[in-house]
């Protein structure tokens, strides 16, 4: 096939390969760069000779993504790092049609990518391929150079962290809504009993500011409804710019000041009650994300 038809080709399987991307990576930028990484091989590639496309393309970005996973040393050495938060994808609230959420990347729940950054690279290629996209493990197995009944094992060891890190999510968005906007409702009155009674009392919050904040707006991992109830009413005066949107295919939020996006925060909410919540509020990240029209 000429260039062209290649490029066509390629296009066909974009979407998929941004997913699979987004999953290893967590970052939107590095994504896109995996995804085209894998375009240029492919062009580099005798394209005729390749009997599964979708197949090749899905290995290819992986072994890129894994690649990138082990070159990202200087995180690792990061003591905040149980403080990372993946970067979230923004939609409008009239973005929920099943179907439609499912082709995009923000279909995985911003907590489960923040569970997925403490697999060791080998085992997130492992439990993305396969649990998520039904790769084989014959497939996988030449990517992470081991044999298929290791890579097997290298999957059930991530699944097991997984579950035993991911909580059961109240799946009705509309009851998510109900709860994040009595959150939002108490913050906005700053009535510290109404916060403490909408947060689970084993809650986690987790606020990613980056390297370069400092004080109270810097990096952090709170856990505890009174304590998190607290750090809520210290930002209190950003309250009124808090606006609802989905984040990663959940009801979250994000806060734009002037202009500025000040952060976004993914929520999980369990029996009626928040039990996560993770902030990005890294500047330099949040400029690099795309803002949708949203109101509410």
């Amino acid at each position: 096939m000429n260039e062209t038809e290649l490029a066509d080709r390629f296009e066909e399987h974009r979407g998929h390969l941004r997913a699979v991307a987004y999953r290893m990576l967590g970052s939107l930028a590095e994504a896109e760069d995996a995804v085209q990484e894998t375009w240029l091989k492919l062009s580099r590639a005798d394209a005729d000779e390749i009997r599964n496309l979708g197949g090749w393309l899905t290995t290819v970005v992986g072994r890129v993504c894994l690649d990138l996973l082990r070159s990202r040393t200087a995180r690792r050495e990061d003591p905040l790092d149980d403080t990372f938060v993946p970067d979230p994808v923004i939609r409008p609230l009239t973005r929920t049609d099943p179907e439609e959420e499912a082709l995009h990347a923000d279909s995985v729940g911003l907590a489960l990518l923040v569970v997925l950054e403490t697999l060791e690279p080998a085992e997130r290629l492992a439990f993305v391929l396969h649990d998520m996209f039904a790769v084989p493990f014959d497939d996988i197995a030449p990517i992470v150079d081991r044999s298929s009944a290791a890579t097997r094992q290298l999957a059930s060891r991530a699944r097991r962290r997984v579950q035993g890190a991911t909580l059961s999510a109240e799946p009705d968005l509309g009851r998510q809504r109900e709860v994040v906007d009595a959150f939002i409702a108490a913050s906005r009155a700053g009535d510290f009993e109404a916060l403490v009674a909408v947060l689970h009392p084993d809650i986690v919050l987790r606020v990613d500011s980056g390297a370069l904040v400092g004080g109270a707006a810097a990096s952090k991992l709170v856990r505890g409804a009174k304590t998190v109830a607290e750090q809520s009413l210290m930002f209190r005066r950003f309250a009124p710019f808090t606006r609802v949107a989905l984040v990663n295919g959940a009801i979250g939020t994000f806060t734009v000041v002037d202009g500025r996006l000040q952060s976004v925060t993914g929520i999980t909410v369990v029996d009626g009650r928040i039990a996560e919540l993770h902030i990005l509020a890294d500047p330099e990240r949040l400029a690099g994300l795309e803002l949708p029209e949203v109101t509410g």
